[in-house]
Order: structure tokens, then sequence, then C-alpha cells
């Protein structure tokens, strides 16, 4: 998969992209990810990539002639091309799903005070990291990237890991325990010492639900609890009162 991010400041995005996972992802071949300088885009001596707003009002305002030809330069034939903005669609997990079946994903980092609105004709949609609003779009371009590559295949090392994460099946993730078993009066539940698979299996999904319906009961709407609470169990079965 070809991941390209446009920005006007390279910098703040090319130094995650070095390390952990993103890092060996791209050194085996499994990801290609590209930063592009808005910049060299731009025409005259100063490669301006802003300008100030017709109209009136503060700040500068990101041109759609440099974007286009940065996206001409860049985008292949089968090349889905998304602008970063606060005005955008809620990005979230299934999104990222959606996202990681793309053979290229091309970013669009907004900055400055805004975008000249022509920009948003050049794009196949607008994705949004929250409801708030931060000097540009490449830290949400950071964002979307870690999420997307480590649903493409190989990435992560167990791809058990990718299915078994908060949001993955709806719910928050479980709690998890590691050694020591006893850590200041704090002692690893017993059912995960057990060795019972099916019991620890229960309890991961209890849990997982009990944590999703304390931090996040938005999660928890209709036919998604239900799923969440697994298959019914006949009357009477299993029942201690």
């Amino acid at each position: 998969m070809k991941l390209d991010i446009l920005t006007a400041h390279p910098g703040m995005v090319q130094g995650p992209l070095e390390h952990s996972i993103l890092k060996r992802a791209q050194q085996a071949g499994h990801v290609q990810i590209r930063v592009h300088d808005l910049r060299d885009h731009a025409e005259g001596r100063h490669r301006q990539i802003d300008d100030t707003p017709y109209g009136g009002g503060a700040g500068m305002v990101l041109r759609v002639d440099v974007v286009a030809r940065a996206l001409e330069a860049v985008r292949g034939p089968d090349a889905l091309t998304l602008l970063l903005s606060p005005g955008g669609e809620r990005f979230d997990q299934g999104r990222a799903e959606e996202l990681a079946q793309q053979s290229q994903l091309v970013l669009v980092c907004g900055h400055y005070e805004g975008i000249d609105a022509r920009i948003e004709t050049l794009v196949d949609g607008l994705v949004s990291v929250g409801d708030y609003v931060l000097t540009g779009g490449e830290l949400p371009a950071l964002v979307i990237v870690e999420a997307v590559a480590r649903l493409i295949p190989g990435v992560l090392g167990n791809p058990a890991s990718a299915l078994d994460e908060s949001f993955s099946q709806g719910l928050l993730e479980y709690p998890q325990y590691t050694r020591p078993r006893v850590w200041r009066d704090q002692e690893v539940p017993t059912v995960l010492l057990s060795g019972h698979h099916q019991a620890i299996d229960a309890w991961r999904r209890e849990q997982a639900l009990a944590r999703t319906s304390r931090v996040r009961p938005d999660l928890l709407a209709g036919d998604l609890l239900l799923a969440a609470l697994g298959p019914r169990r006949e009357k009477g079965e299993d029942e201690d009162g």
C-alpha cells in the first residue's frame, strides 16, 4: 500500500515515520509512506503556498493551484484522496479498516487560517480525527497513517493483535496483566492463571463490556449491546441465583 502525505511542514511528519512499527513496515516493504512538500509545487522565488483571503479576514489561506499541482504529481489512478479538516467525517476504527483496503491513500494537510474552498473539489472526502481544532493537518495525518498501516497484512507480527483491541469488536479492550503476579497488594485476577480458556474468554468479554459501559456508554447502543453480551443462554442454564 502507498500512503502519501502532502504538507507545508514535512519535518513535522517525517520523524515519527522513522520509528517503531511504521519504520519496520516500510523496511519490510509492506507499506510505502512518502511525505511531499507543498512548496515544491509552488511558483515564484518565494514558493508561496498561501495568500490573503478574498473578502478580508485574519490569517492566510492555502492556495488551490498549489494543491492541485501537488495532487497531479502524486496521485495514481486508483488513489483515494482525503483532506484533513475539522469539518470532515469523524475518523474511527471502522473507517481505518476501510482505508486499509486501498492501494493508495493520499492525505492533504490543511494549514494556516484555512483552505481555498475549491480544494474540496479535488479530493474524495474530508476527514477529522475529533471535534477540536489544531494548527494543521499534520498530526491528524500521522494518526490516520498509524491506524491504517497497522491493519495492512504483515505489518503487525501477530495478525490477531489487530482483532483483539479496543473498538475492533465494538467494545473497549479488556484489562491486561503481566508479571509480577502481585504488586503493591494488587493481584492478577485468578481466572487469568487458571488455564481455562473458555472461562478466560468469558471474563475478558465481561470486563470489556463493563469498561465500555463505564467509560464509553455511547458505544453500547441497541444491537451492538446484544452482540457484545454474546449468545443468549437458555433459561436456567448456569444460573447461580
